[in-house]
């Protein structure tokens, strides 16, 4: 085994080949987000450089919310100002995979009701307007902090396109479920923060507002249900009532 490297195994080629092309594309359009280097690529296996540090805290969130604004801005700037949320450009779309994993969420329970089965697709409509920018399953798990204070993101498997907001909105919600509820001060100066850092790349884009994110964080305490337990989530994320109408 060569401790440089870090070898991640795939199911089929063709995941193999969807996280290379995520890599890629991350490499090109979101170079503030530093990934491991890519040292050889298998039929169904990735190579990457092998990086040591610890996940994220709670005292991370604030300068993880500058990394995230400032990644999805300068995306929206570099290529996503062409995309659709309903649309694979040239990331998957945000609403399809979602409405299936609700619909999943449904046949397991997690969603007790077809009512609420509704509102949360209603909901998960209302939040796919604005701005494009991507999601990347920011959770602690996916995220190193070097021992020089430097911020490596890892596991590229899942990009989406999300509205802007939606990817901080899970780092919230898993570092909650992680180390416990977070202070709601702490929540609007991480917002305040991730819009300042993605404002600075062009003044069309406006940031968002307490609702959205928290709009945001709600379809994420329903999609994260089910992991509930395990990989470190040992709280819940308190269930919230949402109204459609939002601001921003």
């Amino acid at each position: 085994m060569n401790p440089r490297i870090f070898t991640k195994v795939y199911g089929t080629p063709e995941e193999r080949a969807r996280a290379v092309r995520h890599h890629a594309w991350l490499t090109e359009h979101v170079p503030v987000f530093r990934q491991p280097g890519i040292e050889a690529i298998g039929e169904t296996s990735v190579d990457f450089a092998y990086v040591h540090g610890r996940h994220p805290d709670a005292r991370d969130l604030p300068m993880l919310a500058a990394l995230l604004g400032d990644g999805h801005g300068g995306a929206w700037v570099s290529d996503l100002h062409r995309a659709r949320l309903d649309v694979a450009h040239p990331l998957p779309d945000f609403l399809a995979p979602r409405l299936a994993a609700l619909d999943a969420r449904r046949r397991t329970g997690h969603l007790k009701s077809g009512h609420e089965l509704a509102a949360a697709k209603k909901l998960l409509c209302a939040v796919a307007v604005g701005p494009v920018a991507f999601y990347k399953d920011t959770n602690p798990r996916n995220i190193l902090i070097t021992d020089q204070g430097v911020p490596v993101v890892v596991d590229v498997d899942d990009l989406t396109l999300a509205p802007f907001g939606y990817d901080l909105a899970k780092l919230i919600v898993t570092l909650a479920m992680t180390y416990g509820p977070l202070p709601m001060e702490a929540i609007r100066d991480a917002l305040a923060i991730y819009n300042r850092a993605a404002m600075e790349h062009d003044a069309r884009l406006e940031g968002i507002g307490m609702t959205q994110l928290l709009s945001h964080a709600e379809l994420h305490r329903i999609l994260t249900a089910p992991y509930l337990g395990r990989g470190g989530y040992r709280h819940s994320w308190p269930p919230m009532r949402i109204t459609i109408e939002l601001e921003g």
